[in-house]
C-alpha cells in the first residue's frame, strides 16, 4: 500500500515501468515468496494500464485554427479547435490586423514549400549524357540558360587477329602466310549544346555513313538580338544563299559565317571551302534527257563474261540477223561461284576451277596436257577434253582441299594461278545477283569483281535438242567436304596471258544510269580526225569512208519499228543491244574497235592507222597511253524512266540547293515539284508544265567531286534599304579551284638533299 500511494502522482503505465525495473534490479536478493508477490502486483498494474495506453496509442487529433467574422462587432475572431473542441480564448482582431496577419501566414507558408522543394530534392548526381553548367555572370552576355550539353549515340571497338594463309605461287614463301591486328571502331555520336540562348552547338560524327560528306558534321552558332550589330554568327558546316538570279551562293561549305547589320545596311559574309559543285540538269518536252560521252577504252570491266570460248567465237554471227537470234542454245542452269569476301557462310563449297574444262582443241591452254576428243570446235561439255575424266579417277585425290596444290601441281603444264584456282569456302551468288543471257551464253554481275577475285561457273544448256554440262554442280557431289570441278571465267592474275583473259567482255558499255527508254534515246560513235581536229562520225579512209562508224559496228540495220532497213539511228534491241534495266550497251561484235574493224579495210596499212587491238589484247593501262589509236568516243543522250521525275545524277543532294525553273520561271517547291535528296530525283507536281511540254532546267549542288577538287570560297553579299519599297544590294564572290591530289601532293613534297 505504501508502494501505491508513492506513485499515485504519476500515471499507470509509468508505475508499471518503474515496478518493472525495481523488479529486475533486486531479483538477485529478494526471496522467492517476495517474487511471487511483486509479480502478482504487476500484473494487476498491467492489466489496469491497457485501457489508459490503448486511449494514448489513438491518432492525435488535427489542430484547425477557424476564422470567423462577427460583423455586429465588425471583428475576426480566431479560434483554435482540437478535436472538435476549442482548446483557447479566441484572438480578436480588427479588419487591418486580420489582413497583416493573413499576409504573414501567406509569406510563411510560401517560403516553407519552397524550402521543401529544395531540400527534398538534394544534389543532383552528375550525367555525362546531358550536362548542365551555371554561366554565372556570364547570363549578361549570352542570355539565361546556362551551358546544356546533352549527347547521344553509341561507339563500339573490336579487336581481333587476322591471319591469311594465301597459297598463291606468284608470292613469295615469306608474304603467303600473314597476321596482324585487326581493329574496327563504329562510333555514331550525336552532340548538342547550348550556352544561354543565343549560342548552339550540333556536332555529329558517323564512321557507318554510307558517304564521306556526310560521316563529321560540325555547327556552332551564334544568334544575336534585335538590337546587336552581330546577328548571326556560324562556324563550320554553313551556307549562303544570295536571293540574287545570277550568284547563287553555296549551301554545302564549311567555313565561317557573319551577318552584320548596321543600320539601314545589311552584310553577308562568309570565308569557307565549298564541299560541292554546282551542275545543271535540262528536261526537254515534258521528260528529262541526259547526255553522256565516254570513251571506247571504258568498258564494263570485270561484269560481264562468256561462259566458254565457243559462245565467244559465235558471238558475232548470232547477232548478226538481230532481232533473230541464230544460235539455238538455251542455257537451262548456271551456279556462280565467286572469292568468299564476306564472309557468309550459309552454302559455302571448297571448289577447283579449271581453264581447260569443257574446251575444244583450239583452247586448250599451251603447255597443258589435256587431249581434245576431236580437232573441231564442239559446243562445250565435260567430255570435249580428258580433263574432267582425269580428275575424277587419276587425280580425284584433288578432291581434299588441303591436297590440291600438291596433286594437280604434279601435273605437267598446270600452273596455280593461271590453269587453276582452288578457293576455300567459295560463295554461291544468288540469282539476283546476276543475269544470264540465256540465248548468248554470258552472264552479267550485278557488283564488278575485285581484281584478285576468283569467278568459277557449272552450268547445262541445250542446243540442237541435246543436253551438254560443264563443271558440276553442288547438287553432283554430295559430300560438302568435298572439291568441285568447275569451269574458270576469271583467274586471280587477270592478264592478258591466261587463257581466260578472252572470256571477258570488253564491249558492253555502261551509261550509269537505269530504267533507260527507247524513245529519245541516240547514240553515235565519233572518232577524232588527225586533220580537221574534231571528232567526225566516220572514218575519212579507206572502203568505209563517209558511211557512219553506228552502221559499221553493225549498230544501224533496223529502223524504229525493228524491220531491215537502218534510219541512222541506234538499233534498240532490248536484251542484246541494250539493257534497258541497268542502262548497259552491248555491241553487236566481240571487238568493235580491233578485229571486227580491221574487217572493214581493205588496205592492212590504212587499217592500222586506226584498229585498236591494244583495246582487247592488253591491260586499260597499257591500252589508255596509247593516244594514236584510243579517239573513239560514244555520245548521245537518253531519257529519264518517267515524264514529271527528272534524276539529278547525283545522291544525298544538299537541302535547299534545287532550284527549278520552267521556261525561264523560277518554280515554288513542294507546290509546283518536290525533291527526293537523298536519292537525287525531282518530281514535277504541276501536271499542266508536263502537258505543255515546256523545257524544265534544275541547278543544284552535287557533292560526287568531295575529296577530289579543293575549293575556296569567300564571298559578300550587301543589302541597303532606302524605304520599306526601295533596296540596292549587290554580291561578290570569289572560287578558286585545285585538284586536290595536286595539293597534297605539294604539301607532302619534301626537297632533295645534294
Amino acid at each position: 500500500m505504501r508502494m501505491m500511494c508513492q506513485y499515485a502522482n504519476v500515471s499507470m503505465c509509468q508505475c508499471a515501468v518503474l515496478l518493472y525495473r525495481r523488479f529486475v534490479g533486486t531479483l538477485a536478493h529478494w526471496h522467492i515468496g517476495t517474487l511471487a508477490h511483486y509479480s502478482i502486483v504487476i500484473l494487476f498494474l498491467f492489466l489496469g494500464s491497457l485501457p489508459v495506453a490503448a486511449q494514448i496509442l489513438q491518432p492525435m487529433p488535427i489542430v484547425e485554427e477557424k476564422v470567423e467574422y462577427d460583423a455586429l462587432t465588425n471583428r475576426y475572431l480566431i479560434r483554435t479547435i482540437i478535436g472538435g473542441q476549442e482548446m483557447d480564448v479566441p484572438i480578436i482582431m480588427t479588419p487591418a490586423e486580420y489582413l497583416d496577419w493573413s499576409m504573414k501566414r501567406s509569406m510563411q507558408n510560401y517560403y516553407r514549400q519552397r524550402n521543401d522543394s529544395v531540400f527534398s530534392k538534394g544534389k543532383e548526381e552528375f550525367d555525362f549524357t546531358n550536362m548542365k553548367f551555371n554561366l554565372g555572370p556570364a547570363e549578361k552576355i549570352f542570355g539565361p540558360g546556362g551551358v546544356q550539353i546533352r549527347t547521344q549515340g553509341s561507339a563500339e571497338l573490336s579487336l581481333g587477329v587476322k591471319y591469311n594463309n594465301v597459297q598463291n605461287p606468284t608470292l613469295p614463301e615469306s608474304m603467303r602466310k600473314t597476321w596482324g591486328f585487326d581493329f574496327d571502331e563504329k562510333i555514331n555520336i550525336n552532340v548538342n549544346g547550348k550556352v544561354g540562348d543565343k549560342v548552339n552547338l550540333d556536332m555529329n560524327y558517323n564512321t557507318d555513313a554510307t558517304f564521306d560528306f556526310d560521316s563529321k558534321k560540325l555547327k556552332l552558332k551564334y544568334e544575336g538580338k534585335e538590337d546587336e550589330i552581330i546577328k548571326l554568327l556560324e562556324a563550320g558546316n554553313v551556307s549562303m544563299t544570295t536571293g540574287n538570279s545570277l550568284i547563287r551562293g553555296a549551301t554545302s561549305l564549311f567555313g565561317v559565317r557573319a551577318d552584320l547589320q548596321f543600320g539601314k545596311l545589311k552584310l553577308q559574309t562568309v570565308i569557307s571551302q565549298q564541299e560541292s559543285e554546282s551542275k545543271t540538269v535540262n528536261s526537254k518536252g515534258g521528260a528529262q534527257t541526259i547526255p553522256f560521252d565516254f570513251s571506247a577504252d571504258e568498258y564494263d570491266e570485270n561484269r560481264h563474261f562468256f561462259l566458254a570460248h565457243y559462245f565467244r567465237d559465235t558471238y558475232d554471227h548470232n547477232m548478226a540477223q538481230l532481232p533473230n537470234i541464230l544460235s539455238g542454245v538455251k542455257i537451262n542452269r548456271v551456279e556462280v561461284w565467286v572469292t568468299n569476301k564476306r564472309g557468309n557462310y550459309e552454302n559455302p563449297r571448297n571448289i577447283v576451277a579449271f581453264t581447260d574444262l569443257g574446251e575444244s582443241q583450239a583452247y586448250i591452254s599451251k603447255g597443258a596436257p589435256w587431249i581434245a576428243i576431236s580437232k573441231d570446235t564442239l559446243p562445250p561439255a565435260n567430255g570435249d577434253n580428258n580433263l574432267y575424266q582425269q580428275m575424277t579417277s587419276t587425280y580425284s585425290a584433288a578432291r581434299n582441299i588441303s591436297a590440291v596444290n600438291s596433286v594437280i601441281g604434279s601435273i605437267p603444264g598446270m600452273e596455280s594461278g593461271m590453269n587453276y584456282e582452288k578457293i576455300e569456302t567459295a560463295r554461291l551468288l544468288t540469282s539476283s545477283e546476276y543475269t544470264v543471257n540465256t540465248t548468248l551464253g554470258y552472264i552479267s554481275l550485278k557488283q564488278t569483281l575485285q581484281s584478285d577475285e576468283v569467278l568459277a561457273v557449272a552450268f547445262d544448256y541445250t542446243i540442237n535438242g541435246k543436253t551438254y554440262q560443264v563443271g558440276e554442280f553442288s547438287s553432283d557431289i554430295k559430300e560438302t567436304s568435298d572439291c568441285l570441278f568447275v569451269k574458270l571465267l576469271k583467274n586471280t592474275s587477270n592478264s592478258p596471258d591466261a587463257a581466260c583473259w578472252d572470256l571477258m567482255m570488253k564491249n558492253v558499255y555502261s551509261l550509269n544510269a537505269y530504267q533507260v527508254q527507247k524513245e529519245k534515246f541516240t547514240l553515235n560513235i565519233t572518232y577524232l580526225s588527225d586533220t580537221t581536229g574534231v571528232y567526225l562520225r566516220y572514218i575519212p579512209e579507206g572502203k568505209i569512208n563517209k558511211i557512219p562508224l553506228l552502221k559499221v559496228m553493225n549498230l544501224d540495220r533496223l529502223n524504229s519499228k525493228n524491220q531491215l532497213g537502218g534510219d541512222g539511228f541506234f538499233d534498240f534491241v532490248e536484251g542484246y543491244t541494250v539493257n534497258a534495266q541497268n542502262g548497259r550497251i552491248f555491241f553487236p561484235v566481240v571487238e568493235p574497235f580491233g578485229s571486227y574493224l580491221e574487217t572493214k579495210f581493205d588496205n592492212p596499212n590504212i587499217a592500222k592507222k586506226y584498229v585498236f587491238k591494244e583495246l582487247y589484247d592488253s591491260t586499260l593501262t597499257v591500252a589508255r597511253q596509247l593516244a594514236e589509236k584510243n579517239k573513239f568516243r560514244l555520245q548521245g543522250e537518253y531519257r529519264a524512266s518517267s515524264a514529271n521525275e527528272i534524276r539529278l545524277g547525283s545522291m544525298n543532294v544538299p537541302r535547299g540547293s534545287v532550284r527549278v525553273t520552267a521556261g525561264g520561271r523560277t518554280l515554288t517547291e513542294n507546290s509546283d515539284y518536290s525533291v527526293d535528296y537523298t536519292m537525287g530525283v525531282v518530281t514535277i507536281l504541276n501536271q499542266s508544265i508536263i502537258d505543255a511540254g515546256t523545257p524544265i532546267s534544275v541547278n543544284l549542288e552535287s557533292n560526287t567531286s568531295y575529296n577530289m577538287q579543293r575549293k575556296t570560297m569567300l564571298g559578300l553579299n550587301f543589302t541597303y534599304d532606302f524605304s520599306p519599297d526601295f533596296q540596292f544590294g549587290g554580291t561578290v564572290m570569289y572560287l578558286k579551284e585545285k585538284p586536290k591530289w595536286l595539293w597534297e601532293t605539294n604539301l607532302y613534297r619534301t626537297p632533295c638533299g645534294g
